[in-house]
């Protein structure tokens, strides 16, 4: 799968290539068995962004590396030779899944539990409201995470906290800084010391 990225200014950012399987072929209960992952309400994103203009918090995003890669399959899954990759010499063979792969119908959900266990073993306690926001709070203040697949915002009244986490995160799961929050579902995130606006134009 081939898709081209902009930034908010509408400039190409990169062009990805992704190797994505048929999970249109996969026969549930044979190929999977659950297949629901929770992600981030935008209600949930809204109230945060908001909270943490009345509070001048700062907003941060991170982003995860070939997300699905970070979980191994617990499946036995088989996917033909991709195109281009074809053993000459054997091109009848198959290759067996290690990891979770983008088109598998497990493959979020294979995500979203090995990154909630992470976040629950580290102190964090899940919303009840939404699966996909955790909180925790630390000897200096309160740290506040917003999962939406690969995408997380993190916020909190302590920089010190917030900076040692995303130091944490890096060393566990291969992920991208962005720093500032600017970008997040098609939705330009402006932040000033005036407040925060949200713009898709």
């Amino acid at each position: 799968m081939y898709k081209v990225k902009h930034n908010a200014d509408a400039f190409v950012s990169k062009y990805k290539v992704r190797l994505v399987a048929k999970g249109y072929a996969q026969t549930y209960s044979i190929d999977y068995e659950e297949t629901y992952s929770p992600v981030a309400k935008m209600t949930t994103v809204r109230a945060i962004i908001a909270m943490t203009t009345i509070k001048g918090w700062s907003l941060h995003q991170m982003d995860v590396n070939n997300v699905f890669f970070h979980k191994d399959s617990q499946e036995e899954v088989y996917m033909e030779q991709p195109p281009g990759y074809v053993d000459q010499t054997h091109p009848n063979l198959v290759c067996r899944l290690k990891k979770a792969l983008y088109g598998l119908k497990q493959a979020p959900r294979a995500w979203s539990d090995k990154i909630s266990q992470y976040f629950v073993t580290s102190g964090f306690q899940t919303s009840v409201v939404d699966f996909s926001l955790y909180v925790k709070k630390t000897d200096y203040g309160i740290i506040v995470i917003v999962i939406y697949v690969d995408d997380l915002i993190i916020t909190g009244d302590n920089d010190a906290d917030i900076f040692d986490l995303k130091k944490l995160l890096k060393q566990k799961f291969e992920m991208k800084d962005s720093r500032k929050l600017r970008y997040f579902l098609g939705i330009e995130v402006i932040q000033s010391l005036k407040g925060i606006w949200l713009l898709q134009r």
